[in-house]
């Protein structure tokens, strides 16, 4: 009985961090110019989401640089061309670019940066989203969909 009881509890315990959203993900982007996620699912309850981006290779930033930008999808090829046109010392993003969700900045081999998502730009623009890497060249193989749920 006290066996039961302590099974029980341990559930009761247990069941409010499984609920907890997760406001946070890990992308890692690698040499073969790719990410390690297709799909982040961003929890609607979340007020900031924070992505941490890795580098996991091993050259350079102004070589094969990787940053994380968010907007939605039917403005990424715009957004991308605009960040290339905007060059490495603007981080390859528009200086000022209303379509701009959120960006982090360019890092190479062996570095990591975090973004912070707030989720009510996302809320307040209907989606589909997407992530992508908008160093030059990057884009048709880094990227993916950011999904509200």
């Amino acid at each position: 009985m006290i066996r039961k009881l302590l099974f029980a509890s341990a559930l009761l315990v247990a069941a409010p961090l499984a609920q907890a959203a997760s406001c946070s993900a890990v992308l890692e982007g690698n040499d073969a110019m790719k990410f390690n996620l297709t799909d982040i699912p961003v929890d609607k309850s979340c007020t900031t989401f924070t992505l941490t981006l890795k580098h996991t290779g091993k050259l350079g930033r102004s070589v094969m640089g990787h940053n994380v930008v968010v907007t939605k999808s039917a403005d990424l090829q715009a957004v991308n061309a605009d960040g290339m046109k905007a060059g490495l010392a603007n981080e390859y993003v528009k200086p000022g670019d209303a379509r701009v969700i959120a960006a982090s900045k360019v890092i190479g081999g062996g570095e990591t940066t975090t973004l912070a998502i707030p989720v009510a730009k996302l809320k307040a623009a209907p989606g589909p989203y997407s992530f992508f890497c908008s160093f030059p060249g990057h884009a048709t193989l880094m990227k993916g969909t950011l999904t509200l749920k």
